[in-house]
């Protein structure tokens, strides 16, 4: 009974914790949407519907609401059968390099987002992008020259290819390699080709994966910031989350009334975009593998060479482009400007490596970086520990709040938790302060992490805790002595992944960070639109985040792939005996392991 109660409470605090974080800060900004005090932040509260009022003579306000739908529906239309084909020639063809194309993918997910745009802006801008400079003394265009960036088609470009095409081409490709090759086999004895066989078999197969994939998607119409901002703000362009941080941060005075408005409407769309996105997700099975599973390679022929230069061309897009112009930009005396005098110089970078700005920003971003990468996957490991090994009664509750959070925008939430900080009154302290960064960047990864840990749970027989609790070890120990080590390899994945993601992060912390807690990422935003622009000093913290995340990420990568289960490892001649101990131990502590679930099962 004790320790049900221990249990029990446990969980209740699990519970109420990500509920003062979710849920909370979004109860408190939809009430707040009705307080009509001029000092709305800071004052007094005043009740009324102006605020509401107001937002239908706010064309601005609705138009922003469409506006995200549009850049969504518009990038989607275009990235996802991008994708779908890539992942179908990298799973089920014999393209050259597959793998080391896919791991370009991967590269391209990490690839900062901001510091792509930053790219095409320098590569797409009207008179000076370098495109331009290099096509009008060719061709007789007249004017600023073809290609302009700041118009919608290319920010739908840039969000292609820098935003969402990568993640979608790594989930299908894993989706698509499951697949059962027999029926593509059969086509192919019928007399189809390679082609017919993927249209008219492979496709239609797969046709819930790339449901599934792409309802996981619809979610994410309100999460872009970085693209959005940096390009659509110079042409008047807003979507819901640029919106709010210029009404916010940008127009004075603020106008909080209208951006709690606008997040509350947010909230009222999302609330029905969920019940939708788990109807397309459960209704359908979408088993792929079964003990029948056959893999099939699709022969290409003569395509060979095509297909791999066509994807490795979208993989170079991708990173390597836009980080080769980022670093020319940021040796030019102005980026694009060929008859400057001097048209090279080093001064850009001795600058801002100088700035006290940029040496805090750099430390902030180090600190809650290093924070969300130790902390998260612990944390996270725990609640997928609850949620899988455990009878413990709200284990539904915690799974729905953890599966909610993916579909909240950063804007929306940091929205909230300022709201929550200001209005809160023992929370005044954490108003403006890293440890409101910390918060944020910790929980902001907290869907992707705890489900990748139920996966790999899922997976790991009982057997070895119940032998650790046989022995008489507790649950804490049992879990840090038996189950961390076997998960560590996923542990150093999950961390790496938040690291990476905490040092880019912007639309979740930019309404919270104070000048003294700017990151990276918010100060390559600042640079980029303040003070006239100064697009070479944005490009160069860019570069910055770029390479401290590469730095991480592909190290603790290959880290993670160390500590995994490898098959390609044999006893060396004096290890033999030791291996032999240690097989005999672990199969006297399954025995043990198994005789305990055997009694449990019976009582």
């Amino acid at each position: 009974m004790k320790q049900s109660a221990t249990s029990q409470f446990i969980m209740a605090s699990v519970i109420i914790v990500l509920a003062a974080y979710l849920v909370y800060p979004i109860i408190l900004l939809m009430l707040l949407s009705f307080n009509v005090a001029d000092t709305f932040l800071f004052g007094g509260t005043e009740w009324g519907v102006s605020n509401w009022v107001d937002a239908w003579h706010f064309s601005g306000l609705w138009e922003s609401v469409w506006n995200s739908f549009v850049v969504w529906f518009l990038e989607s239309l275009f990235s996802f059968p991008m994708a779908i084909a890539i992942a179908l020639i990298l799973a089920r063809t014999n393209v050259p390099k597959a793998r080391g194309l896919e791991f370009m993918f991967w590269l391209a997910f990490i690839f900062p987002s901001a510091a792509a745009t930053f790219g095409w802006v320098m590569m797409a801008s009207p008179g000076w992008g370098f495109l331009n400079v290099l096509v009008k003394p060719l061709f007789d265009f007249g004017g600023d020259g073809p290609f302009d960036i700041y118009t919608l088609k290319g920010l739908i470009w840039v969000k292609i290819i820098s935003d969402n095409l990568a993640f979608k081409v790594i989930l299908l490709t894993a989706a698509f390699r499951n697949m059962d090759g027999a029926m593509e086999e059969a086509a192919r004895v019928s007399g189809s080709s390679t082609l017919r066989t993927m249209i008219r078999v492979t496709l239609p197969v797969m046709i819930a994966p790339i449901t599934l994939i792409w309802s996981l998607q619809f979610v994410t119409i309100f999460k872009g910031f970085e693209t959005e901002f940096i390009i659509g703000q110079r042409f008047g362009f807003w979507v819901y989350s640029t919106l709010i941080y210029r009404l916010i941060r940008i127009d004075i005075p603020a106008d909080y009334g209208s951006a709690v408005v606008l997040a509350s409407i947010t909230i009222v769309i999302i609330m029905m975009i969920i019940p939708f996105q788990l109807w397309v997700t459960r209704r359908r099975q979408y088993t792929t593998v079964d003990s029948s599973f056959k893999p099939s390679l699709a022969d290409l022929g003569r395509w060979r060479k095509p297909a791999f230069l066509g994807i490795l061309s979208v993989s170079l897009l991708q990173t390597l482009v836009p980080t080769l112009v980022l670093l020319g930009g940021s040796f030019m005396n102005r980026v694009g400007f060929f008859n400057a005098v001097p048209v090279w110089t080093t001064d850009h970078w001795y600058d801002v490596l100088h700035r006290s700005e940029f040496i805090n920003a750099l430390k902030t971003t180090l600190i809650i970086a290093t924070t969300a990468g130790i902390i998260s996957p612990i944390v996270f490991s725990i609640f997928a520990y609850i949620i899988i090994r455990t009878q413990t009664r709200g284990r539904v509750v915690l799974d729905s709040i953890i599966w909610a959070a993916a579909a909240m925008p950063g804007t929306l939430v940091g929205l909230g938790l300022l709201l929550m900080f200001v209005k809160t009154p023992f929370m005044n302290a954490l108003f403006g302060s890293i440890y409101a960064l910390l918060i944020v960047v910790v929980i902001s990864g907290i869907t992707a992490g705890t489900n990748i840990f139920k996966g790999v749970m899922l997976q790991l027989g009982a057997s070895l805790e119940e032998a650790g609790r046989v022995s008489g070890a507790g649950w804490l120990r049992t879990y840090v002595m038996v189950v961390v080590p076997v998960l560590m390899p996923t542990m150093v994945l999950v961390g790496m992944m938040n690291f990476v993601q905490a040092a880019n992060v912007t639309s979740s912390i930019i309404l919270l960070a104070s000048h003294d807690t700017e990151t990276l990422s918010i100060l390559a935003l600042r640079y980029a639109y303040e003070k006239g622009g100064q697009l070479e000093e944005a490009g160069i913290v860019s570069l910055v985040i770029m390479v401290l995340t590469m730095a991480v990420a592909l190290p603790f990568r290959t880290l993670a792939l160390r500590l995994g289960v490898r098959h390609d490892m044999q006893a060396g001649p004096n290890e033999g005996g030791a291996m032999a101990e240690g097989a005999q131990e672990y199969q006297l502590a399954r025995s043990q392991g198994e005789e305990a679930t055997n009694r449990r099962r019976a009582e």
